[in-house]
C-alpha cells in the first residue's frame, strides 16, 4: 500500500510541475542575460526579437519596451517577473499604455502587424525620444498607438493572458545603467488540455493500483 501512495504522490507532483511551467516565472525575481538580437531593425535600432536567457535556461524571444535604456550582448542583471497588468513595471502607473503594448505585441506575434512599426509604437507609448524619431513618424506609429490605446481601454483582462513583464532591478546589472524592460509571452494551456492531462493521470493511477493489487 505504501508503494501505491508513493506513486500517487509522484503523479500529483508531476501534475503540479506541468501546470505551473507556463507561469512559474511570474511574481518572482529572475536572473537575465541578453544573448543576442534578431535581424530586424529600423531607425538604426534593433527591434523584436531580443533573445534572453532566464536563470541560465535556453534563450527565448522577448520584446523591449524601453527605448531610452541600453543593454549589451552578454550583459546580466536581475529582474522582477510579473504579469503585464501587475502595475509593477518601470512605467507602473501607465497601465493603459502597458495594455496597448500587450495588444500590439500579440498582433506582432500573430503576424497582423509589422515588427518594426509595432515595436516603435510600443516604444512611443513610454518615450518621447522614440516619438520624435524619424522612423516613428514616417511609419505612422503614432496613429497605431491611438488605435491600440482605444482598444486597450475596452479589452478584458483575459486579452493579456500569457504576457509577462521582466522589469530590471537597478544596480544588479553587470554593465552600464539600468537595463531594458522586456515583455515575454508564454502560451497558457487550454482548460480542455489540462482536463485531458488530469484524466490521463487518474487513469494511470488506476492502472498502478490494479497492478500493485496483484503483487
Amino acid at each position: 500500500m505504501r508503494r501505491f501512495h508513493f506513486a500517487i504522490t509522484s503523479l500529483l507532483v508531476l501534475a503540479a510541475l506541468c501546470f505551473c511551467t507556463g507561469s512559474a516565472s511570474a511574481n518572482s525575481v529572475v536572473r537575465m542575460k541578453l544573448v543576442g538580437v534578431g535581424s530586424n531593425n529600423a531607425g538604426d535600432v534593433y527591434t523584436y526579437p531580443y533573445y534572453l536567457s532566464i536563470d541560465g535556461k535556453a534563450p527565448v524571444a522577448m520584446l523591449c519596451d524601453t527605448y531610452d535604456n541600453q543593454v549589451t550582448a552578454g550583459e546580466t542583471w536581475k529582474a522582477h517577473a510579473n504579469g503585464l497588468l501587475s502595475g509593477k513595471g518601470l512605467f507602473g502607473t501607465q497601465l493603459l499604455d502597458y495594455k496597448a503594448a500587450g495588444l500590439i505585441f500579440k498582433s506582432i506575434l500573430n503576424g497582423t502587424l509589422s515588427v518594426n512599426t509595432g515595436n516603435f509604437a510600443i516604444w512611443g507609448l513610454f518615450s518621447t525620444n522614440a516619438q520624435n524619431s524619424s522612423f516613428f513618424q514616417s511609419a505612422g506609429a503614432g496613429t497605431l498607438d491611438a488605435k491600440f490605446l482605444a482598444l486597450a481601454a475596452k479589452a478584458p483582462n483575459s486579452a493579456f493572458t500569457g504576457l509577462v513583464l521582466y522589469t530590471p532591478i537597478s544596480g544588479t546589472q553587470s554593465w552600464g545603467g539600468t537595463p531594458q524592460e522586456y515583455i515575454g509571452y508564454s502560451a497558457v494551456p487550454e482548460p480542455a488540455t489540462l482536463t485531458l492531462f488530469g484524466t490521463g493521470l487518474l487513469s494511470l493511477a488506476g492502472m498502478l493500483r490494479r497492478k500493485m493489487g496483484k503483487e
